[in-house]
């Protein structure tokens, strides 16, 4: 076949040009990618040879290779892998198959640091273009394992790419760098330096599986020695001891596994022995992903039978809400031909997971207890996604709820259930909280007029899940958890003034009114009454104890559920002065005409408490048209 020339994707263009015009200040991380990439083709062979004994591959001597001529200024990267077809490296190379590809071109733009921007390369899987930080133009040559034809790519970065199929490829892939010239004030080091790469390979790949060599210079240059060096030690992190490692190793492997620049939070160790033996190394990352609550986000450990690499997403060893958590578990009594579907139905991953939960929640515990900085990091990144637990996990709610803590109206400072328990008021039967999009909302909400008022701490949640484990919950320490804007709220014993009697001339007064506005507002309300929530807000609106608030509505219907519209219930303030005022001119107006223009009052007076929660008045036109009438009228 001949050569033939193709176009980038936009995309992918876009990316090589912020590459090679890169100002990263760390240009070695070109060299962790490569290695990385080609670690995992000799991950991928070992796998589909054992799933196929048939396949017509090489796998006697797995290995990646680093080959350097000073003269040419050539760096070449090969391994000896699963290798890509004809079809493949025009998928993979050529267009980047990544729904991330955008953000991460807008995260890079807009990333201040040389840090920050580095560490996105590795973390939206575009490793590959990296090379263009320092290579003027990249060779790709390739075979796939049991095929008998290889494949050519090249290009100079320039928005175009040639491809073309070769006889003579061995198996695996070969990537050369066309070096540019070193310079050290933009940190572009000498590529070609042996003593360079050493570090590099040191420092990013010591842990991977297989030898990295470093093959001689041609006879008589530099002093190389006659053999090919090995660079790694290639011991696998989570089979030694403690005390054999050192904390950088651990996080080099985590950044290896995870492609995140930081540091992890915390590293978390577990080693179960007796009949269902097996070493795990996890590790809390210090910042959520962008994509952790996106649907495709890859979630899952890497999974190894005696540190052989087995998959890399193992979904099974942990629940949907711990997906954040990144490592290995080296399971010794699992059979390599280990598929998905059987991993989901094992009875010893099932026993792992519900160890490897406890262990990390366990953790978490200790963070809280020990450090509360790196708890209070923990908390903020990954509260939300933590919270999904206490829906899904009745088994591990308990321990949820001891790491859980909340926004609360008694300072910055959140809160755990218990402390709140501690400090409820005397008489106090209830945990109460308000749902919301901000605090800053909650805080001003009408709902909280009367446990302001009163002194009644509230927690403030704002994560769109707190709006369906509160109902999962329910209670803590026998203490009902209960939402401050549902269902009718009693406030004696925790000191309302008004007694019993003056409730009821109340109730007689405005009995005419909250009739004549039920009847009026019946599209919209379910019932007026007063209520003993407000102090200074003249109405807010309330669901009745057992109905969906607004938030979980929209929530539904956003996931494509249909669900009936609620209709609500209004309350009013019986002393704010619009109230009064209102309810002495429907008693002085006798018939239904003289009561036209109180009407629209009723109608305002709903509108408000719609905007007052957040919300959006049904006919925002009709709304603005009352508003300008009536501020007409007072000129």
């Amino acid at each position: 076949m001949p050569t033939e020339t193709f176009e980038f994707q936009v995309e992918a263009r876009q990316l090589l040009q912020l590459m090679i015009h890169s100002v990263y200040s760390n240009k070695d991380v070109f060299l962790r990618e490569l290695v990385s990439n080609a670690s995992d083709a000799l991950d991928k062979l070992r796998l589909a040879k054992l799933r196929d004994d048939t396949l017509d591959a090489d796998v006697s001597d797995p290995r990646i290779e680093i080959e350097i001529d000073q003269d040419a200024r050539t760096l070449t990267v090969r391994d000896n892998g699963i290798g890509m077809s004809y079809d493949e490296v025009g998928q993979l190379i050529g267009t980047i198959a990544n729904s991330g590809t955008a953000k991460f071109l807008k995260e890079l733009e807009e990333a201040k640091d040389a840090g920050g921007a580095e560490g996105l390369i590795g973390q939206f899987g575009v490793g590959f273009y990296s090379a263009f930080m320092v290579a003027d133009e990249v060779t790709l040559l390739t075979r796939r394992a049991g095929e008998g034809e290889g494949t050519r790519w090249s290009s100079r970065g320039e928005g175009t790419y040639t491809l073309e199929t070769v006889d003579d490829a061995p198996q695996g892939t070969a990537v050369t760098l066309h070096l540019k010239p070193a310079d050290p004030d933009n940190q572009l080091h000498d590529y070609t330096a042996a003593w360079k790469i050493r570090e590099i390979v040191k420092r990013y790949s010591d842990f991977i599986t297989w030898p990295v060599r470093l093959l001689p210079a041609r006879p008589g240059e530099d002093g190389e020695a006659a053999g090919p060096e090995t660079l790694n030690s290639q011991k696998a992190l989570w089979a030694r001891s403690r005390d054999e490692v050192s904390d950088d190793e651990y996080h080099e492997l985590y950044k290896h596994i995870s492609h995140d620049w930081r540091d992890p939070l915390e590293t978390i160790r577990l080693q179960a022995e007796g009949t269902f033996e097996y070493q795990s190394l996890l590790f809390i990352p210090a910042h959520a992903p962008h994509d952790l609550f996106t649907q495709g986000y890859q979630r899952g450990v890497q999974l190894y039978v005696k540190r052989v690499f087995i998959m890399d997403d193992c979904e099974a060893l942990l629940p949907p809400y711990l997906r954040f958590v990144k490592g290995v578990v080296d399971a010794q009594d699992l059979s390599l031909n280990v598929s998905r579907e059987i991993l989901q139905q094992d009875r010893h991953i099932r026993m792992m997971q519900r160890r490897l939960t406890k262990k990390v929640l366990s953790t978490v515990k200790d963070l809280m207890a020990k450090d509360a900085d790196k708890y209070a990091t923990f908390w903020r990144e990954f509260g939300a996604v933590l919270k999904e637990g206490l829906v899904t996990d009745a088994e591990n709610r308990d321990a949820l709820l001891a790491v859980a803590s909340f926004a609360t109206t008694r300072g910055d400072e959140p809160t755990t259930l218990k402390s709140y328990v501690e400090r409820m008021k005397d008489g106090q039967e209830d945990i109460y909280y308000l749902t919301g999009d901000s605090r800053q909302s909650l805080e001003n909400s009408p709902h909280m007029e009367a446990f302001r008022a009163r002194g009644i701490e509230v927690l403030l949640l704002t994560d769109p899940v707190d709006e369906v484990w509160v109902d999962a919950v329910g209670e803590f320490e026998g203490k009902r958890l209960r939402s401050v804007a549902k269902g009718e709220i009693d406030l004696d014993a925790a000191g309302e003034e008004k007694t019993e009697g003056e409730r009821e001339k109340q109730a007689e007064e405005y009995g005419g009114l909250l009739g004549w506005m039920t009847e009026r507002l019946e599209e919209d309300v379910k019932e007026v009454r007063l209520s003993s929530r407000l102090t200074t807000s003249p109405a807010c609106l309330v669901s009745d104890a057992h109905d969906l608030t607004p938030a979980l509505e929209n929530m539904y219907r956003a996931m494509g559920q249909e669900v009936p519209r609620t209709r609500r219930i209004l309350e009013l303030n019986p002393d704010h002065l619009l109230v009064k005022g209102l309810n002495q001119a429907f008693r002085e107006r006798g018939d239904q005409e003289d009561r036209a223009d109180l009407a629209e009052t009723a109608e305002l007076l709903h509108a408000l408490a719609v905007l007052a929660e957040g919300g959006q008045p049904k006919e925002p036109a009709r709304f603005v048209k009352l508003v300008a009438d009536r501020l007409e009228r007072t000129l």
